[in-house]
């Protein structure tokens, strides 16, 4: 790496840390005037909060990651206009090209960072945070619990197993229902094949119920449908769906194959799933989209130009982005483009703005 990549790099990073740090600050106070006073109602302790937003930073630096390098590379090349450092290597002959690799390169390790904190370390501390909010922070206990296809839940004298939870139509697949005594011996089993909340009550459907305590076996009674007391609600089930942002890549797949194996449409998950692999790579597009804007306005903003491409930029891609991957939540487009739409699009665009830069 010459003098000239190194000096570049370092700006560039430098603004990002800055950039970064700022919005992450901006995240945590909106989070915590949000979230302090529902954690103080429900007794929660100075401890078990502050761990709480400590498991939160990996979420916090995942999203605003994007913009943030979006406007560290407006800045860097606003603040090297500014000082005529572009024009004099210009000067010397070095092309924009040679000028935007090192930016270019740290933005494709940023995206590659941003994949390995979504899919590694991301669901363990959205599950730390769950945790906490729920047990510590709430009393609730922990006793309902999901790992990747199956779900838990203990009432009493019942516990509920089930395969998996379509949200849209409140419904549970593969139910098993056991009844068990004080000392957790099996008193009878419920097998159905589907469950559906309605006005706070599950209605099993196709059922066969097996009662273990006659004295000459059990023989199994089907029925088409039983109403079941269950205290558990719809919002307990830790599914996947408001916060499949946060679970990773191979959960998401494998719950969108048993959703599929069960007959129900997947494209929501898929969609999100392939969106957990494009957006990180956002990143380099801004980079790549950030470069020729700035070096077209390079003589007539600076970095105030800078701060308010970095907006409207950021908020363009927001809007797409939302746009596509509603019709591919939908069905309409498929789950490919409709995550990866917004990254070409705006690749194309930076790509055009690039060739119409005087070189």
């Amino acid at each position: 790496m010459s003098i000239l990549d190194r000096y570049i790099a370092q700006t560039w990073l430098r603004l990002l840390m800055l950039c970064l740090g700022g919005f992450v600050a901006l995240y945590l106070v909106i989070d915590l005037i949000e979230k302090i006073p529902r954690f103080l109602r429900a007794g929660g302790v100075a401890g078990d909060i502050l761990e709480y937003f400590i498991w939160k930073f990996p979420e916090m630096i995942g999203r605003t990651a994007t913009f943030s390098i979006l406007m560290a590379t407006l800045l860097t090349l606003a603040t090297l206009s500014r000082d005529s450092e572009i024009i004099a290597m210009r000067g010397c002959g070095i092309s924009l090209f040679r000028i935007s690799l090192p930016m270019l390169t740290l933005g494709f390790v940023a995206s590659i960072l941003l994949l390995v904190n979504a899919e590694l370390v991301l669901p363990h501390s959205y599950a730390r945070t769950e945790l906490i909010d729920r047990v510590k922070i709430k009393k609730k206990g922990d006793q309902v619990t999901f790992k990747r296809n199956n779900i838990w839940f203990r009432s009493n004298s019942m516990i509920l197993q089930a395969r998996l939870f379509e949200p849209k139509t409140r419904t549970l697949s593969g139910v098993v229902i056991w009844s068990v005594d004080e000392a957790m011996n099996p008193i009878s089993r419920i097998d159905a094949k589907t469950a559906v909340y309605k006005e706070g009550r599950w209605l099993l459907n196709s059922t066969v119920q097996k009662n273990f305590q006659t004295a000459t076996g059990f023989a199994p009674q089907l029925a088409q449908t039983i109403e079941l007391d269950l205290k558990l609600k719809v919002e307990d089930l830790q599914v996947l769906d408001s916060d499949a942002d946060n679970m990773s890549i191979r959960t998401l797949k494998e719950y969108a194959d048993n959703l599929k194996r069960g007959g129900y449409q997947a494209y929501r998950y898929l969609t999100m799933m392939h969106t957990k692999i494009a957006t990180p790579f956002a990143a380099v597009i801004m980079v790549l989209l950030g470069i020729p804007f700035a070096l077209r306005n390079s003589r007539s903003g600076g970095i105030a130009m800078g701060i308010g491409a970095s907006i409207g930029i950021g908020f363009a891609y927001f809007i797409v982005n939302a746009v596509l991957l509603s019709y591919g939540r939908s069905g309409v487009l498929t789950p490919v483009v409709a995550a990866w739409g917004s990254n070409f699009l705006f690749m194309i665009g930076g790509i055009w703005m690039s060739m119409t830069v005087k070189g």
